[in-house]
């Protein structure tokens, strides 16, 4: 497991005075940091067609980006080429770990973990994303500049898939070493470039735009056929022109909506749905035949430690503590009691659960079944 070292600050300190504000770099971050992957293993992965990998080369002043699966390496030389493999937690156990140290934000706000390698002189070019990420650096040194955001900056695309900004002014200007880390807010411009063969590990968040979020909720009331209330206009005045679209027959609109996302139960539902939705596919394997609920006792009441599979995205919603609990699991909802908190916390807040944590959900008939439940799905599995 992995312990993030903030230096002279709190956690508190951090969100307060730095996230979504300003970059931090992060001397020796992780201390004696091992590298949860191997470049070899990195470019197993990319080689996968599952999996979403895409090399970035620089050649002069040209850019040439190319998406995996790959075949092999070798036509890429010994320098100035970067590849980037999407959502390593997915498929890697050992690499999701370094996700767990960031959990002072929620889980909804994690995205994935992403790694890549670089050769010497490798990278992407100056660019800026519009979410907040950990860069985490493994084996070998790569220097970073980092800007605060600016609104002068210019975004041109190098190459058709590869978006890049002008020249910037940086605030941060360091070579990063095994177990630095470097964070970075959104709309902050950027630059890392590989001295040595690299690793890099990134930790990015969600930032879900408002289109993104509007679109969710009109495919949730799609699927599951809510009409909500139509528009209706008592009282109505004779139309001088009948062409206008008046600022009154708007106002009423933008209140029927408004309405709409006021239902508190239906705007959690949606949420927890849309929010725990993967993104990828999910490495799924379920167990056949499927596990009885006496044969999970067994195991549970044995010892046996259950692993949450990778990528997986868990929460759950108590507004009160009188309230049943919205349990959300890869999209689906579970309700369960409001006496089962510590359920919920033990599926959402762990990606391992030891032997004593198991044996939790094997004191109840109901504990049991649900958690036989997950396990059929493949969403929790039992670690050799």
């Amino acid at each position: 497991m992995y312990t993030l070292n903030l230096g002279k600050l709190t956690v508190e300190q951090f969100l307060a005075d730095y996230w979504q504000q300003k970059p931090l770099l992060i001397k020796g971050g992780f201390t004696n940091f091992q590298d949860p992957i191997s470049a070899d293993e990195l470019a197993g992965l990319a080689l996968d067609e599952q999996v979403d990998a895409r090399l970035i080369q620089k050649q002069a002043a040209n850019w040439q980006l190319d998406e995996g699966p790959f075949d092999s390496f070798e036509k890429y030389g010994e320098q100035d080429w970067t590849l980037l493999v999407q959502a390593v937690d997915y498929w890697q156990p050992d690499a999701a770990k370094l996700l767990e140290p960031f959990r002072f934000i929620p889980n909804w706000r994690i995205d994935d973990l992403m790694v890549s390698y670089s050769a010497p002189g490798g990278g992407v070019g100056p660019h800026l994303d519009q979410y907040d990420v950990f860069i985490i650096q493994g084996m070998g040194k790569r220097r970073w500049r980092v800007g605060m955001p600016d609104a002068s900056l210019e975004q041109f695309c190098p190459h058709p898939r590869l978006l890049q900004v002008t020249e910037f002014q940086a605030c941060i200007d360091e070579v990063m070493e095994p177990g630095d880390i470097l964070y970075i807010p959104p709309g902050c411009p950027h630059d890392g470039v590989s001295l040595d063969p690299s690793l890099n590990y990134s930790v990015g968040f969600r930032a879900p735009a408002q289109k993104d979020l509007i679109g969710g909720l009109a495919d949730y009331l799609l699927d599951f056929q809510i009409d909500g209330t139509r528009f209706s206009d008592p009282g109505r005045l004779r139309s001088v022109s009948p062409g206008e679209i008046n600022s009154r027959d708007l106002g009423q609109v933008r209140q029927l909506m408004q309405q709409l996302l006021a239902d508190d139960d239906l705007l959690s539902y949606w949420f927890g749905s849309y929010i725990t939705q993967a993104k990828r596919e999910l490495d799924l394997q379920e167990p056949d035949p499927h596990y009885q609920a006496e044969e999970i006792a067994e195991y549970l009441e044995e010892g046996s430690v259950l692993g949450r599979l990778g990528g997986l995205r868990c929460c759950y919603q108590q507004p009160n503590a009188e309230e049943d609990i919205q349990l959300f699991i890869n999209g689906d909802r579970f309700p369960l009691p409001a006496t089962e908190l510590d359920s919920a916390r033990l599926l959402t807040d762990q990606t391992v659960l030891d032997a004593q944590q198991c044996s939790h959900f094997a004191q109840t008939p109901e504990r049991l079944a649900f958690i036989t439940q997950l396990i059929n799905q493949g969403y929790w599995y039992f670690v050799e």
